[in-house]
Parts: structure tokens; C-alpha cells; sequence
């Protein structure tokens, strides 16, 4: 019994020791020095869409390599969240479901912010081990714009029909605004 609480004793005494230098790491002369967070790169340029009585925050794809991802990859969409694609001029567009696992809606706006066609994109079959890219890419369904198109949305599946948001239908938001963080964009 006695060399158990001697044990005990011991490991007290460790825990009293890790308590004292990890306090010693949150006073304010160690915050002097601390060095930030490693860079996970900026947070992508983003706009505030009203889709339906909802407000979305959604990315907005800018330079071509966030554009021709889009949200492929990701497993998870934020009920209130996407991307915004501009297009510049408009024009008849398609979107693609390229690497993504989850289902995605996709609306195609006019200038104003006016839906003007929408698809439900289900997900594709992974690239198989021997398909070139090239056939990857033929066998994926194209879902276009039935004209020209300002903005192309994607939101998480389900989203637009949940909200009872389709073709007709303005989304509220500051367009010139995305335009000229657009065209600021190009110009960098």
C-alpha cells in the first residue's frame, strides 16, 4: 500500500510539473514571441447570395485553376455555402462533375442574377486505373446553360429544390461587385 502511494505521489508531482510549464506557455511573455500560425493560404474572395430566403456565402471561382475545379474533391458543402463562377462575356456554358464525390446543383444566372436553367449533378464514377484522362473526361455528362449566362452557382445537392428555388427565379446580390472582384482578378 505504501509504495503505491508513493506512486501516486510521484505522478502528482509529474502532473503538478506539465501543469506548470504548459501555464508558462499561455503568459503574456511567451505570447510576445509566438509565432503565427503556418500559412494555409488565403481565404478564397467570397459573396453573399440571398437564394431564397436563405443567405449564402459562397466562393467565388476567379482564376482558372479555380475555376476548372470548382467543388470537385470535396466531401462536404455547407448547406449555405458553394462557389459563384463569373463568366466573361456571357455566354452558353457547361459544368462537369470532375472528381466530385457528392451531388451538386447547379444554376446558371443571367446578368441581373436570374436563374434562367438548373441541374441536379449527380456524382460519376471515379477514374479507373486505366483511363487516360482524356477519356475521363469524354464520358462525363455536360450540363449546359440553355443560353448565355453571367454567373454559373453550385451549391450543395438538394439545396435549390429544398428551398424551392428554380428557373425564373432572382438571387439577390451585389453583381457589379463580383464583376469588378472579377475583373480585378484578370488584371493581376
Amino acid at each position: 500500500m505504501i509504495g503505491h502511494h508513493a506512486g501516486d505521489a510521484k505522478l502528482f508531482a509529474l502532473v503538478l510539473l506539465l501543469v506548470a510549464i504548459g501555464l508558462k506557455g499561455c503568459s503574456s511573455e511567451d505570447l510576445s514571441e509566438a509565432k503565427p500560425p503556418p500559412d494555409r493560404g488565403a481565404k478564397p474572395a467570397t459573396a453573399w447570395v440571398e437564394i431564397g430566403a436563405e443567405l449564402f456565402e459562397l466562393e467565388l471561382a476567379l482564376d482558372s485553376q479555380t475555376r476548372n475545379r470548382g467543388l470537385g474533391g470535396r466531401r462536404f458543402i455547407s448547406p449555405t455555402g458553394g462557389m459563384l463562377f463569373v463568366n466573361r462575356p456571357s455566354q452558353i456554358v457547361g459544368m462537369v462533375m470532375r472528381d466530385c464525390p457528392i451531388p451538386i446543383d447547379v444554376a446558371f444566372l443571367d446578368e441581373e442574377g436570374r436563374i434562367i436553367t438548373s441541374h441536379e449533378m449527380q456524382p460519376e464514377p471515379r477514374r479507373g486505373p486505366a483511363e487516360s484522362t482524356r477519356d475521363y473526361e469524354n464520358r462525363l455528362p455536360v450540363y449546359r446553360s440553355s443560353g448565355p449566362v453571367r454567373f454559373s452557382l453550385e451549391t450543395a445537392g438538394g439545396r435549390l429544390a429544398e428551398m424551392g428555388v428554380g428557373v425564373g427565379d432572382l438571387l439577390v446580390f451585389d453583381t457589379r461587385g463580383v464583376l469588378e472582384q472579377a475583373e480585378a482578378a484578370i488584371s493581376h
